[in-house]
């Protein structure tokens, strides 16, 4: 069976899900090839695990100031080019697409009658889970982005719903809990969240942004360029996450038992759901802006404890493997039966 997986690019926790992916698929010998879209080549960093990977332009959405710019999105995304690349993509030596809500090879895969299989945290929201900010062109657009035969979710909690556990990508180092607080904002403007970390002087923060081309350090802020392995070394050893909404951080997070203080991405329903659910779980703590005083009340906070989550990534490409896409209420209920959760997180 040769496979095709497509990713979205526009944000890193896709790619992350991505890496956990790939390494499962090449401890089966299996033939997978990678397709990216979202974002220029130039812009993709620590890629190396995927060989000789594909990129596309796709669709993306443009951010001003951690809120999503609806003028900028319709400015940037070319409707005339993702229908060329989705025309211009060549299917025919594969037997299955894999897609992690990218576009260009799930439209690619429906025109060509090939067999898909979406596997996303988005497909989540196709059922009854917590939604927050949702309007029906949202519903829409989650549902018609990336067409796909057969939809697997991925959530923090099933909610009696056919869905599955996260697929956590963390390695397997050892964690501890140093004296530095991780930073991960990528929406938010450098400089406004160097002024909030600012009045925290007897804290340190590590905060790692794209627009950051060189390491330095300004007070007791160390500014750090986008870099995969760097990264997940200081998830490791961090005393808790601040970050947007997103979904795999704060998964990875979790499983490593790190606190975490989420802001969500305005006018992005996705992660002001995400952002929604944690809070009713009890998992994270919120703010809705670059607040001082939740920060404050956040780093006062205990250490929050671990999220046990299985190897999602090998049973999903068992799964894949033996071909029986139609009926996936058997790994959703095994996966689940090995999710441990902390006793004060509330799922009622």
């Amino acid at each position: 069976m040769k496979i095709l997986y497509g990713v979205q690019g526009t944000g890193n926790g896709h790619i992350t899900r991505a890496r956990a992916m790939c390494e499962a698929f090449a401890l089966r010998g299996a033939q997978i090839d990678f397709l990216f879209s979202g974002r220029a080549q130039r812009q993709y960093f620590s890629m190396e695990c995927f060989g000789d990977y594909q990129t596309r332009r796709g669709m993306t959405f443009a951010t001003d100031k951690g809120r999503v710019n609806y003028c900028k999105t319709a400015l940037n995304n070319s409707p005339l080019q993702l229908l060329r690349e989705i025309k211009q993509l060549d299917l025919s030596a594969y037997d299955l697409v894999l897609n992690d809500f990218e576009p260009v090879s799930a439209w690619a895969a429906k025109q060509q009658k090939v067999s898909c299989i979406g596997i996303s945290h988005q497909n989540a929201f196709r059922y009854s889970v917590p939604l927050k900010g949702a309007s029906w062109f949202d519903k829409v657009i989650m549902r018609r982005f990336a067409p796909a035969d057969h939809h697997l979710g991925l959530h923090w909690y099933h909610f009696e719903q056919p869905i599955l556990p996260p697929i956590v990508h963390t390695s397997l180092q050892p964690s501890s809990c140093q004296d530095y607080i991780l930073v991960y904002l990528p929406f938010e403007n450098v400089e406004e969240v160097c002024e909030l970390l600012f009045r925290f002087a007897n804290h340190q923060f590590v905060f790692y942004h794209p627009n950051i081309v060189e390491d330095e350090v300004i007070e007791n802020v160390e500014l750090r360029s986008l870099c995969h392995s760097r990264f997940q070394q200081h998830l490791h050893h961090c005393a808790g996450v601040m970050a947007n909404g997103g979904f795999e951080l704060p998964s990875e997070a979790m499983s490593l038992g790190k606190k975490l203080l989420l802001k969500p991405l305005n006018g992005q329903f996705e992660q002001q759901s995400n952002v929604a659910t944690l809070d009713i779980l009890g998992l994270a703590s919120v703010m809705d802006f670059l607040d001082p005083s939740a920060v404050s009340r956040w780093l006062d906070e205990k250490q929050a404890e671990k999220v046990v989550y299985p190897n999602v990534a090998n049973a999903i490409v068992d799964w894949v493997l033996k071909g029986h896409w139609n009926d996936h209420s058997e790994l959703c209920n095994s996966l689940w039966q090995q999710v441990d959760f902390p006793s004060y997180v509330s799922i009622n």
